[in-house]
């Protein structure tokens, strides 16, 4: 697969998504970021917006397994990992899935779960493996968890710790629909006999991990390496931010990059490519002062501010 295989087929997936949820397709493009640059991607909104819908409708046209999982605050390891489970008749301890096994794994409202099964999450994420009981066991290829948080309703929440807020490729949300949207969204209500609208499969597993390899081919300029390393180094610079972008940071804003690159149809990363994926993939990597959060600064703008800032390549 090529770079203009990889963009028809972005395309028509994300066309195939859009059927079903409405939303700006910058929204879906984000999400389709996280398959292509093999991340995973942070969904924060208030309920009812269509986050569960987007999660199995992108499954779907992907073509891949489904899994979700509510978090609540009693939730334990065991229950998103497996269990070993004693079989009578063998007399032997059998391992049993849980429900992270799967290509696609919705953790709905991640953040309602304690730190102890934050860590278990933290594993699959970083590693694609499970451990249980000193087995590991390997995650199905390829893995993308989409999760999502209430930023509402936050009491008997736990806060995701920066570690794992930083094993997110990209933190986006996405939003309430415009006056027309709003209509559409009743007028294909009223064109089916079911709540849930439903979408076709445009991909096949052994297509989507050709998908994923498309990136590694797209090539980049010795001067947007720079580029990118001095945005990131701006965000440790910037007197409202206590802790700026990562290394891992600046390497997953490598990586979008060149996914977003690779979905356009281009062998090459140009800087709109970065500046398009910064907010999503940087914004969520600051830790703000206390004098900005109390000033309830804005993470999203001072990655604006840094884009502003950093002198633009010619390429």
């Amino acid at each position: 697969m090529d770079v203009t295989d990889a963009s028809e087929l972005s395309s028509r997936l994300l066309d195939e998504v859009g059927s079903a949820v409405i939303a700006d397709r910058g929204f879906f493009e984000t999400v389709l970021l996280g398959v292509v640059s093999k991340g995973h991607v942070l969904l924060e909104d208030v309920p009812g917006t269509g986050k569960t819908l987007t999660a199995r409708s992108m499954a779907t046209a992907l073509g891949l397994s489904f899994s979700r999982v509510q978090f609540t605050p009693d939730l334990l390891p065991a229950d998103i990992t497996g269990t070993h489970v004693f079989n009578e008749q063998t007399r032997e301890f059998e391992f049993t899935r849980g429900p992270i096994f799967a290509n696609v794994v919705l953790a709905d409202e991640i953040n309602r779960a304690p730190p102890k099964t934050q860590s278990a999450m933290l594993e699959a994420m970083e590693e694609g493996q499970v451990t249980v009981d000193g087995d590991t066991y390997d995650l199905p290829q390829p893995f993308f968890v989409m999760a999502t948080q209430n930023p509402v309703d936050m009491e008997g929440t736990f806060e995701l710790p920066e570690a794992q807020v930083d094993r997110f490729l990209a933190k986006t949300a996405i939003g309430y629909p415009d006056s027309e949207g709003e209509v559409e969204l009743l007028r294909r209500r009223a064109g089916r006999d079911t709540q849930s609208p439903t979408v076709e499969s445009v991909l096949d597993p052994e297509q989507v991990e050709e998908l994923r390899a498309v990136p590694e081919t797209v090539q980049v300029d010795d001067d947007l390496l720079t580029y990118m390393a001095d945005i990131a180094r701006a965000t440790r610079e910037d007197y409202r931010v206590e802790v700026g972008v990562s290394p891992r940071g600046t390497q997953r804003l490598f990586e979008a990059a060149r996914a977003m690159a690779a979905m356009a149809g281009r062998e090459f990363v140009a800087p709109d490519d970065i500046k398009r994926v910064a907010q999503p993939v940087l914004a969520h990597r600051l830790v703000l002062t206390p004098d900005a959060r109390v000033e309830n600064v804005d993470k999203a703008s001072i990655v604006e501010n840094v884009l502003g800032e950093v002198p633009v390549p010619t390429v």
